[in-house]
């Protein structure tokens, strides 16, 4: 095959050869996207008329997320699906008049063959030009509206309670989550309602929370033996994932879970954080200051979640009698498992508490508690010297930024240096190897693409995490940089701010983007919002603030979202409910208070540094509480400002 990346010169090419252009979008870690490789794009006569008769330009999705984003609507449209592979066929001025996702070789699954797809769109494209061209300028049109998610409206109360309603109504009461199967983890809408439990009080946003993290940490959505969380679960049990592991789903997990441990105390959402943090240290960071974007679900093309999935007689055998009893009920692990394609496969997941199989083999929860984690270890030493899945090594801006943020919020709460380490270095080597000369960071080093949006407000907000923990001013000093940046090359004239300082692009790429959905990834104008409305609070400065608020303004008509509007509604939190701001001056080696500024939880918090003390005729160290414009009384140690930080201005 002859692939051309997406460039001017690919669309150059089909208007001097009038020929129609294949876009193929796939991603490293796309299992279908592997098999539609080998199965068509690897068979060589396919190839070869591929090569005469289209245009052909390949995409990773992770690469190009704005390319992505545009022509998956674009096929949605055409076809009411979407997903990867994602296969699209272009006029040679890049406008979209067919699509489909993975077309097989011959007739199946109810689908024709790709050749036989092939040639009719090529007899389409030949004689029927006008109808392409007209197909073509509506389906423009229609993604052009779809890509502007703004709607402004008044910012109010009433809408944090309407969000926090929707999002119970969709409450999975049985098994955690939202809606059913397939379920994927909404970190978003549990970090919103974690902080609506702690200025309300009600008890049933609280069980929300802890029945969502629980469910996923006991599932086999979470990696019970490595660590981490997979993509999502086919199932509405959260049993069953998709076995792929991606950076922006374990960032956002990551804080959701030490956000709850420091908030509920419950020594389960550390474990699981924890899991993360290992998984994330072992398998994604690169020795080099930075993190991969994800692990493949399979080894091979014939493989299903081999590597992570288990016979009854592999377990057994690298596990002593004692540890195979205990193991067995815990993660549910018997002659029949849950793979489909091999019954005899067992997805690991937990079955039973400590105490059922403590009762159940008359033994002290303590011993079996030992006996599982030998087993873990033994487990895991046999399942790392199977062949791993690849890990893809691209280092992109965003998901890194949201990785270090992720792990500084660890280091603080889980007590673990080696989180503050990881994160340094990793947002470092983002401005020292990813930005070009006007200061944008690019989505990965070397890349030529238009700048992104989402790169730069996710960096900005863990530059600000960055100088919360470290005091630095350079870190603030970036984010400031970025931040102004923003406002300058990517403000929409209309409201929001579009995805790409891209001035243009050929066919559907020309289309402005105003995105406000969380689709997974948080939403990269509300991300926008909150770093104002961060910058304004610790820079006491009420342009940055302002800046928030006609952010979260633009799109105050589409909160009917619910979940997938989670990261909007916490930036309306943030503005209606005014931050809790923290001044810290502590010179001393330990830093204790501002350690426990980090680790305690509290809603929309911010951190200041001082050099000076901020309480006249008090020396350091030395902290001050402020929620709105009400100062609690100064405190001089960890612990009276981590009380202080639990009770002053809450609601009773």
């Amino acid at each position: 095959m002859h692939w051309h990346p997406w460039s001017d010169e690919a669309f150059a090419r089909a208007r001097a050869e009038d020929k129609p252009i294949l876009l193929d979008v796939g991603a490293v870690w796309c299992h279908w996207c592997h098999v539609m490789d080998r199965e068509s794009y690897e068979d060589s006569a396919l190839a070869a008329f591929l090569n005469a008769e289209f245009v052909c330009i390949k995409v990773d999705r992770d690469e190009r997320p704005d390319v992505d984003a545009r022509h998956q609507r674009a096929v949605q449209a055409l076809t009411g699906q979407g997903g990867w592979p994602l296969t699209a066929f272009l006029t040679p001025e890049g406008d979209v008049f067919y699509g489909g996702t993975y077309f097989p070789p011959d007739d199946r699954f109810g689908r024709q063959s790709f050749r036989t797809v092939l040639e009719k769109v090529r007899e389409v494209f030949r004689a029927q030009r006008e109808k392409v061209a007209g197909s073509g300028r509506e389906i423009r049109e229609h993604v052009g509206a779809l890509l502007s998610e703004r709607a402004s409206g008044p910012l109010a109360p009433a809408l944090l309670e309407r969000g926090a309603e929707r999002m119970a109504r969709l409450f999975d009461e049985r098994h955690g989550g939202f809606g059913s199967q397939p379920k994927f983890p909404h970190p978003a809408a549990v970090d919103f309602l974690l902080a609506r439990w702690w200025d309300t009080g009600a008890e049933r946003l609280r069980d929300i929370v802890a029945k969502t993290l629980a469910g996923m940490a006991d599932g086999g959505v979470y990696d019970q033996i490595g660590g981490g969380f997979h993509r999502y679960s086919v199932d509405e049990r959260w049993i069953v994932p998709h076995f792929e592991k991606m950076a922006y789903d374990n960032a956002e997990l990551l804080k959701a879970y030490v956000h709850a441990f420091a908030a509920l105390g419950e020594a389960r959402f550390a474990a699981a954080a924890n899991g993360i943090v290992d998984w994330t240290l072992e398998v994604l960071a690169d020795g080099e200051g930075g993190f991969g974007a994800s692990q493949d679900a399979d080894v091979g093309l014939d493989d299903d979640g081999n590597y992570f999935t288990w016979t009854e007689g592999e377990a057994r055998a690298a596990l002593t009698a004692e540890e195979w009893q205990a193991a067995r009920r815990r993660w549910d692990i018997y002659a029949e498992g849950e793979m489909h394609h091999d019954p005899s496969r067992n997805v690991l997941w937990v079955a039973r508490d400590l105490a059922a199989i403590a009762q159940e083999l008359q033994m002290p929860e303590s011993k079996v508690a030992q006996l599982l984690e030998s087993a873990k270890r033994k487990l895991k030493r046999v399942r790392d010297a199977r062949t791993a899945p690849a890990v893809d090594r691209a280092v992109y801006t965003s998901w890194n930024a949201m990785l270090a943020e992720a792990l500084l919020e660890a280091a603080a709460i889980l007590g673990r240096r080696d989180c503050s380490d990881a994160a340094l270095r990793a947002l470092d080597r983002l401005w020292s190897s990813a930005q070009d000369q006007d200061g944008h960071l690019l989505h990965r080093a070397g890349l030529q693409a238009p700048p992104l949006l989402d790169d730069q407000v996710q960096a900005a907000s863990a530059a600000i995490a960055a100088y919360e923990f470290t005091g630095q001013a350079v870190w603030l000093d970036r984010a400031r940089g970025l931040a102004d940046l923003v406002l300058r090359r990517f403000a929409d004239p209309q409201g929001g701010f579009r995805d790409s300082a891209g001035d243009s692009g050929a066919g559907l790429l020309a289309q402005p983007a105003t995105p406000i959905q969380d689709a997974p990834t948080p939403a990269s104008n509300a991300v926008a919002a909150l770093v104002f409305l961060r910058l304004g609070a610790i820079l006491e400065n009420e342009a940055y603030r302002a800046a928030g608020e006609r952010t979260l303004g633009a799109f105050a008509g589409a909160a009917e979202l619910g979940v997938f509007a989670a990261t909007w509604l916490r930036g309306l939190d943030f503005l209606l409910n005014r931050e809790c701001r923290i001044v810290v001056a502590d010179t001393t080696t330990n830093g204790s208070l501002v350690t426990a500024a980090l680790a305690a939880y509290r809603p929309r918090r911010v951190v200041v540094h001082s050099a000076m003390s901020p309480v006249p005729g008090r020396s350091a160290p030395v902290a001050l509480v402020c929620a709105g414009t009400v100062c609690a009384a100064p405190v001089s140690d960890g612990g009276s400002l981590r009380a202080t930080l639990e009770t002053f201005g809450r609601s009773p």
